[in-house]
């Protein structure tokens, strides 16, 4: 009987896509999914070490699954922390059989062909950082039975934002040829393809000497229905970008702005003002007025005043975004931001998280509200769930449908009903 394998993925989109290709990985080393972490002989946590909230909930899961594993099942914990905190998290866990960073092999054996009997794992506990076994971005992946897919074009950043780590473990960029992400696209069978990587908008300057974002995505047009972009940085969505989203059919925005007072992001390392974000956004509506609009925020950045604070409520307020996240600030080692002054109180923190975030939740509530009677496309993700060229699969909301409907179809529905950020959707009935 093969070996079973249990991956757990935490974090963003693009640690997902990497367990996704670990899972093919192990399947070709021999190993078999297990239903469940508890039956799996090997146990693997694909951890994030973005902010310390995210390190906590990382440690948390790893003794939550060394606590529940079988008797004689290993864990291997790889990803963000293995990378950066290797040494550490290994003096720390000792409950851990496996310490292994980006692109190190999880076995010891690099091919376990339908081998029966327990798996070995490696007897190191932490492998060297930057010894590696194979090319985690350009690993092959598994074909998927969902109707939309994450696709990691690029890995890193060459960006310095003051409060990002992620240079320091993630690296430099490296972006995949056009022809091996268009290849990955063909070969997943879905509708949708969601664009990730640190810096999403320079896809192509490491290796083509120029961004070719746009040519990536004419090139999918021809494999995929939908393109979706996530995470784009304000200062690279140019014309020729902009009008690329707007004829994808998929006019969706995801900004990472952070801020919007110009001195608290001169403060981030950031580029940009509110000023100049809003003349963005107008532009855009001039060209599509449907377009939908989503960014992220840090709130309680050291130095952040009650006029910069003032400055992001005007501007949500005008921008009238469909969605948004807000973060407060986590104070990162090896960041620019580490020795800075000017430290926000815990108690203000708080009471402009609170703000913003009721402020946006009554801007998308009336966003919502105004799709009432509206007919939308949509692409069916699970039974009794649809989502249109307006929602991001897992960050939006979604339009509740009834159970009928099969995974990856598209239906032309007519919008009933808002329950928050979701809507209710009704089959629209086309006269003649």
């Amino acid at each position: 009987m093969n070996s079973s394998y249990w991956v757990e993925t935490l974090g963003c989109p693009k640690n997902r896509v990497d367990s996704e290709k670990l899972e093919g990985r192990l399947v070709a080393q021999g190993l078999i999914s297990a239903r469940d972490a508890a039956n799996a002989d090997l146990v693997v946590v694909n951890t994030c070490a973005f902010i310390e909230a995210a390190r906590m909930e990382s440690i948390e899961t790893i003794l939550d699954l060394v606590e529940i594993k079988k008797s004689g099942a290993r864990v291997v914990v790889t990803g963000c922390m293995a990378e950066r905190y290797g040494a550490e998290l290994a003096g720390e866990l000792p409950e851990v059989d496996l310490i292994a960073g980006f692109g190190q092999d999880l076995l010891t054996n690099s091919a376990l062909p339908h081998r029966s009997g327990p798996m070995q794992i490696s007897s190191k506990l932490v492998k060297p950082r930057g010894v590696k076994d194979f090319d985690l971005l350009n690993l092959k992946r598994p074909a998927l039975s969902s109707s939309w897919a994450y696709l990691k074009i690029a890995e890193g950043c060459d960006r310095a934002c003051g409060f990002c780590a992620i240079p320091s473990f993630r690296g430099k960029q490296q972006s995949r040829s056009i022809e091996s992400i268009v290849e990955e696209a063909s070969g997943l069978d879905v509708k949708e393809v969601i664009l990730v990587a640190q810096d999403l908008a320079s896809y192509g300057t490491d290796l083509y000497g120029r961004k070719r974002l746009v040519e990536l995505m004419e090139e999918l047009s021809a494999h995929v229905d939908w393109t979706r972009l996530l995470y784009i940085y304000p200062s690279e969505l140019t014309g020729a970008l902009i009008e690329a989203v707007i004829a994808s059919g998929v006019p969706y925005f995801d900004l990472s702005l952070q801020h919007t007072s110009r001195p608290l992001l001169r403060r981030m390392r950031r580029w940009g003002s509110g000023e100049k974000f809003l003349k963005t956004i107008k532009e855009i509506r001039s060209l599509e007025p449907n377009s939908a609009f989503r960014s992220s925020f840090i709130i309680g950045y050291p130095g952040e005043t009650e006029e910069d604070h003032d400055r992001l409520l005007d501007f949500i307020e005008e921008a009238q975004l469909d969605w948004a996240g807000f973060f407060r600030f986590s104070e990162e080692d090896g960041t620019y931001a580490k020795a800075l002054d000017g430290k926000v109180d815990e108690s203000l923190l708080l009471e402009r998280l609170t703000e913003v975030s009721e402020l946006q939740d009554e801007i998308t509530q009336k966003k919502r509200v105004t799709l009432l009677g509206t007919e939308v496309k949509a692409l069916v993700d699970s039974p009794g769930v649809a989502r249109s060229f307006r929602e991001a699969p897992e960050i939006d909301g979604i339009i509740k449908i009834d159970e009928e409907f099969q995974t990856g179809q598209y239906l032309e529905l007519m919008i009933s009903g808002a329950e928050g950020p979701d809507l209710i959707g009704e089959l629209a009935i086309k006269e003649g």
